[in-house]
């Protein structure tokens, strides 16, 4: 048995020798495997990490954004922007907190006519020099432009510019008699046209309704970008060019006349209802009603029984002694407490250029900001979208740009809910609403 034992010590020398060389294997691979991760956490180090905020929009605005900051990471390996969307309604009180405390996002999106107050305040780093030398601003509207600036600098970038028309029922049209409204964004119906057409299709059954004039009276900042339009095209206006008074404007002749005409359309007509049923206009229970050029793409996805052209129509909106339309929208920033102003750029910059906006507008179906994106888009050529760029390009106002802004919007929402709801003295409340804002802009003097 004694040639067995030098068996033992050969197998087991052999055991040891794989053992070594299993173990000198493993940690070479467990240095490797270390230097890659170290790598890789290096590689997430040196990264520069931006925020982006944004009010949390449609569906299809929510995908057009979560693919342009996935495109932008993909093709920018040295950025990282990380993308939070805010509910609609919180979005500004959760804004104006974190920038009060000094933690602001880097990047953020801007509803245009709350511009000067962020401006005012020092929030906003101004975008002048980058505009003007990368941003394109000739391919930019005249409005959409003014909508941007502040003082003569410009604040904001636009990726898409809004607009809104007349949706109507055509089953209800034709059930009244009524005729269609033009397609031409030129020809637009009358207020006079609206209320007699609204009377004929009220009459059809007591649970139809003629007309929602502006978007009912909901919270934010829809009151006023719905129905500020309504003084414009009465001749009225809420402040001095200046922006500096309310006295003589929101109270003067014209802008009374436009109250008087929408009070009538709930108190006196009775047209108009305070409360209406969901999807109304898509229920028959609706004649006309305003929406934004962003409900086209919406209404077709939402209902896709409901068709354009064999179950409602989009004319311009209404005039009255002339064509307005509101403009303006969610644009982008940057904060003044970004420690990545360049990179902040670069990604605003690829946002809103033309391959970025286009891509956007594919998506969304929204009016394109530049004439660029709208000419490579031939439909904004045609019915109905060439109604919503028509009036944006030569019909549409700004709202009032001032710090005192917010002070503003509720003074015309307060205005309308009296008149409209309440049935108070056109006068009165008009007043009423001139006596708020000038105590606000003059506390700003």
């Amino acid at each position: 048995m004694k040639y067995k034992l030098p068996i033992i010590y050969v197998l087991a020398a052999l055991l040891m020798l794989i053992a070594g060389i299993y173990s000198i294997f493993s940690f070479t691979s467990f240095k490797e495997s270390s230097r890659d991760k170290a790598g890789e956490i290096q590689d997430e180090q040196a990264k520069i990490h931006l925020t982006f905020w944004r009010n949390k929009g449609t569906e299809l605005e929510n995908q057009a954004y979560e693919e342009l900051v996935a495109d932008f990471n993909r093709e920018h390996p040295t950025i990282e922007v990380k993308m939070i969307p805010v509910p609609y309604g919180d979005y500004e009180l959760k804004l104006r907190t974190e920038m009060a405390a000094g933690d602001p996002p880097d990047i953020l999106t801007i509803d245009t006519p709350t511009l000067a107050l962020y401006a005012s305040a020092g929030g906003l780093m101004s975008l002048d020099d980058y505009m003007k030398q990368e941003g394109h601003i000739e391919d930019l509207a005249a409005p959409t432009l003014k909508g941007i600036t502040y003082e003569n600098k410009i604040y904001l970038s636009p990726i898409a510019e809004s607009s809104v028309g007349l949706f109507y029922n055509i089953h209800l049209f034709e059930k009244a008699g009524v005729p269609l409204p033009s397609k031409n964004p030129h020809d637009p119906l009358t207020w006079e046209e609206v209320l007699e057409a609204a009377k004929k299709i009220s009459a059809l059954s007591p649970d139809i309704t003629g007309i929602d004039p502006a978007q009912g009276f909901p919270d934010g900042e829809s009151p006023s970008y719905f129905k500020m339009p309504i003084l414009w095209q009465f001749g009225g206006d809420v402040l001095d060019p200046d922006n500096q008074t309310a006295s003589g404007y929101l109270n003067s002749p014209s802008s009374l006349r436009a109250l008087q005409f929408y009070q009538d359309l709930y108190q006196k007509h009775r047209v108009a209802k305070v409360e209406l049923p969901e999807e109304a206009l898509e229920t028959d229970k609706l004649g006309m009603t305003v929406l934004g050029s962003w409900m086209v793409e919406s209404l077709s996805s939402m209902n896709p029984d409901f068709r354009l052209g064999e179950d409602f129509g989009i004319t311009a909106l209404p005039k009255g002694s002339e064509q307005a339309v509101p403009n303006g929208g969610w644009s982008l920033g940057i904060s003044s407490e970004t420690d990545y102003p360049d990179e902040a750029w670069e990604f605003v910059r690829y946002v809103t250029s033309f391959e970025g906006a286009k891509k956007y507008v594919e998506i969304t179906g929204d009016v394109p900001a530049r004439y660029s994106v709208a000419e490579a888009f031939p439909e904004f050529n045609e019915y109905p979208k060439n109604i919503f760029v028509e009036q944006a390009q030569k019909n549409s106002r700004n709202r009032p740009i001032t710090p005192a802004y917010p002070v503003v919007s509720e003074a015309v929402k307060t205005l309308f809910e009296d008149v409209g709801i309440g049935g108070k003295d056109v006068k009165t409340s008009a007043d009423k609403a001139v006596r708020t804002i000038n105590e606000e802009l003059n506390d700003l003097k």
